[in-house]
């Protein structure tokens, strides 16, 4: 992905917040978390809610503001507000279900070995939050997106740094989200909006921001991420950086349905201009198919705008460097032009190389190419793919094609080891919002564990505290003996749900 640390050209061009008025915007969200932390789920969800209606209610405003400074459709862009006040909904959901607070009860062991003390843990919100908004997803990454949604679910403060091609739009959005909260009773500064380039790394660096969540490059990340790790008090950074997002075609497949799969294909890569975080940006396919000339023709010839003048100098400069590189042929497209001033649309583009021509420029070809760009690999046999497969990055995303009767254990498992999703029989792009759902991987696909897509996105803005002997007036409500709240717990290593949410309130309920 690309972003305004990596050098876009709009990033000089932005206001930044002063360093005063960042401070003042810290001093009121540090305030604003500590009300929010002490809020229940109704509460919360209640904002939420507020949020995603106005949201919708704002969408014949928001919608051709994000499509000026993104040259995104309006189709495209309706879908993607409806996305993100669906996922504000269902951060709503998950903060009033509440296992995401994992509330867990030990009562007292005297015969245990050690004797065991009355236990209570849950995770609790870590404070002021800085979100970095992406330049790919106007909304549903943006200033009111997922890493927005989970964060306030969970009873932090939010300070978002607008993407600067987006600025008009991260306006307009954030004084909806501001006058729904206050509309709502949240408290003041629970949400905020801050621009400029150096704003950034301040916000970053600023005692009163106790995590950040990152949409963007690689380079940009990493910076940003290594300022987190060298301040007085390192802060988790959960980043999203670069996907290969893989893709393996087995010979079964490519024989039982080899049109279809370059039909897919040719979809999913140049879907959005291939500006998506899991376009599948290499794909092996068996040495001996036919599989180029189906491709060729699925592939549209239509060119298509890039989403900014430094997103598209960035992928002239990618796409250059794969195609320097010995052994790499052209199957159809052509490189956009590199100049600065160059800002046509751009077609999409297909190369292929064989393993060794792989293996031997990792750093050129294993690496993502933002932009409607990707790579057939051929591989002559298994110890070929799995040669190649082992010495793939961790990406977000790894597909499998096979046929049902073939042994791909092996495979399956390889794929486990980089990436954090793995697919079968379908294309990595569009990623549901559930709560099963995980969008992260091994480095450099993220810089944590933890997804920022579905329920579990709120792990990242919580941690653990354990009280042990403690009177029941000094217990946050989840850990008393009777759950105002009516969450999800554990007790004494029973499952209970309360018929709130479906269950039964009575220990040993559900296990």
């Amino acid at each position: 992905m690309s972003d305004d640390v990596t050098g876009d050209v709009s990033a000089g061009m932005e206001p930044d917040t002063t360093t005063t008025g960042l401070h003042d915007v810290l001093r009121a969200a540090t305030a604003a978390a500590d009300l929010a932390a002490e809020s229940d789920p109704g509460t919360r969800a209640r904002w939420l809610r507020a949020v995603a209606d106005a949201l919708d209610a704002a969408a014949p405003v928001l919608v051709p503001l994000a499509r000026r400074e993104s040259r995104l459709p309006d189709a495209r862009l309706a879908g993607e507000l409806a996305r993100t006040t669906a996922q504000l909904r269902l951060f709503a959901s998950v903060a009033l279900e509440g296992s995401c607070l994992e509330a867990t009860i030990d009562h007292p062991d005297p015969e245990g070995v050690p004797p065991v003390p009355d236990l209570r843990r849950m995770l609790v919100p870590l404070g002021v939050v800085a979100v970095f908004a992406a330049s790919n997803f106007p909304f549903a990454f943006s200033v009111a997106g997922g890493d927005t949604a989970s964060a306030l679910a969970v009873g932090n403060a939010v300070v978002v740094k607008a993407y600067p091609g987006h600025l008009e739009l991260s306006r307009a959005t954030a004084e909806v989200v501001v006058s729904a909260l206050d509309a709502a009773g949240a408290p003041s500064g629970l949400f905020a909006v801050v621009e400029g380039f150096d704003t950034g790394v301040a916000l970053v660096e600023h005692p009163a921001v106790r995590a950040v969540g990152f949409t963007g490059s690689v380079p940009g990340g990493r910076a940003l991420f290594d300022r987190a790790a060298r301040r007085p008090d390192p802060i988790p950074f959960h980043g999203e950086l670069g996907s290969l997002n893989p893709v393996v075609v087995t010979r079964g497949a490519l024989s039982a349905r080899g049109p279809e799969l370059a039909a897919g294909l040719a979809a999913s890569f140049t879907l959005g201009a291939g500006q998506f975080c899991t376009k599948p940006g290499l794909v092996a396919v068996p040495a001996s198919s036919e599989f180029d000339a189906a491709l060729v023709a699925a592939v549209p010839e239509q060119a298509a705008p890039m989403l900014t003048p430094g997103i598209r100098a960035g992928f002239a400069a990618r796409a250059a460097q794969v195609l320097a590189v010995a052994g790499v042929r052209v199957l159809t497209g052509r490189p956009p032009a590199g100049s600065g001033g160059d800002d046509g649309p751009v077609l999409p583009l297909v190369v292929e190389a064989d393993v060794a021509t792989v293996l031997g420029a990792t750093d050129m070809l294993l690496e993502e190419a933002f932009g409607p760009l990707t790579v057939l690999v051929r591989y002559a046999d298994e110890g070929e793919l799995a040669a190649l497969v082992a010495a793939l990055p961790g990406s977000l995303t790894a597909t499998i094609h096979a046929e049902g009767d073939e042994d791909v254990d092996g495979l399956v498992r390889a794929c486990r080891a980089v990436a954090g999703r793995v697919l079968f029989e379908g294309w990595p792009t569009g990623v549901a919002v559930s709560w099963a759902q995980h969008h992260g991987g091994p480095y450099p696909a993220t810089t944590s564990q933890h997804t920022s897509v579905g329920a579990t996105a709120t792990r990242r803005w919580l941690r653990p505290v354990a009280y042990q002997d403690a009177p029941q007036h000094r217990l946050p409500p989840p850990l008393r003996d009777h759950d105002p709240w009516g969450v999800v717990r554990r007790v004494d290593g029973v499952l209970q749900v309360p018929a709130a949410n479906g269950g039964d309130a009575a220990p040993g309920a559900a296990g």
